[in-house]
């Protein structure tokens, strides 16, 4: 019997998506595989329901650099409404504690210091943390309460942006991989002698994906068809924009493509490796601008670990 054949088009690129309030990732991510009736969607690191913005999608050979897009730095505007803390760290939930304090901007300016760099935080009881491969947010509809451990994160920058009333304040933060804003502002209320939960949320950028060229769903469903669609689309190249670059020949191409390594000249070595002696763990190897594969340089050879069908 041969291969049963994939439903869908065999679309390829990354969708910079503006995800709406009140919407899952994951029903995002099938809704707008729909919209391109794509044979293979996913995206590149959950957003709240309740939270908007950048939400990057991947289809089809876009899918092989998700990874390095979880692993960027994200950007978040985010505002903190004191004096309540809820069960689930934003405005959803149940109010479970109350306080009377509303810490002023000095007192907030004082206490981001601590917030910043490498810090331990817990992750809140609603997150897609596993707890002996349940969960966190299934145990916690249903009643239970789990000690999670604390683990660490990097919290990159974080800014106050603003104080428009003494319950809110409007904070800007850079994170790198699982760090949680409903926890950040959860443990910055406690430190301000407060309770305190994210009231308003959104992700401005996620590595290279910027909110600026996110497209919504409903502008999506206004064009014409999934073809139509496709110019919304980015490179598969697009997530990698980070990553040292090597501009490779036919010949080159074929044998990272068949799987076997490609050697380099001196010069192009050199120019990759931008001075750092030894191997480079990532780098891209590209064809007239494409991407061919993502590889290993180890002295003059490109030796490939993700490669993507022309």
């Amino acid at each position: 019997m041969g291969r049963r054949r994939k439903k869908g088009r065999p679309v390829s690129g990354w969708l910079v998506l503006d995800k709406a309030y009140d919407l899952g990732s994951t029903e995002a991510v099938a809704k707008a595989k729909w919209l391109f009736q794509a044979q293979k969607a996913g995206h590149a690191g959950t957003l709240d329901p309740l939270a908007t913005g950048v939400l990057p999608i991947a289809f089809g050979e876009a899918t092989k650099t998700a990874p390095y897009v979880m692993e960027a730095a994200k950007v978040y505007r985010f505002t903190a409404r004191w004096g309540a803390a809820t069960a689930t760290d934003d405005a959803e939930g149940a109010v479970i504690a109350r306080a009377d304090r509303r810490p002023d901007a000095a007192a907030i300016e004082a206490v981001l210091a601590r917030f910043t760099g490498e810090i331990e935080q817990v992750p809140p009881q609603f997150s897609a943390v596993k707890v002996a491969g349940e969960r966190a947010y299934d145990l916690a509809r249903e009643g239970e309460t789990v000690a999670l451990k604390p683990r660490r994160v990097e919290i990159r920058e974080l800014r106050l942006i603003d104080t428009p009333d003494p319950d809110h304040a409007v904070f800007e933060a850079v994170t790198g991989k699982g760090a949680y804003v409903r926890a950040l502002v959860r443990d910055m209320a406690r430190a301000l002698g407060t309770e305190g939960h994210v009231s308003a949320l959104r992700r401005t950028a996620v590595g290279p994906f910027r909110a600026e060229e996110a497209v919504t769903l409903d502008a999506l469903e206004t064009m014409e068809g999934p073809e139509a669609r496709d110019a919304a689309l980015l490179p598969v190249e697009a997530a990698l924009a980070g990553l040292p670059q090597a501009a490779i020949g036919g010949p080159e191409a074929e044998r990272l493509r068949r799987g076997q390594p490609a050697v380099l000249s001196p010069a192009t070595a050199r120019g990759v490796r931008a001075g750092e002696a030894g191997r480079v763990p990532a780098v891209l190897a590209s064809l007239h601008g494409e991407a061919v594969a993502i590889c290993e340089l180890d002295g003059l050879k490109l030796k490939p670990v993700r490669v993507f069908n022309p």
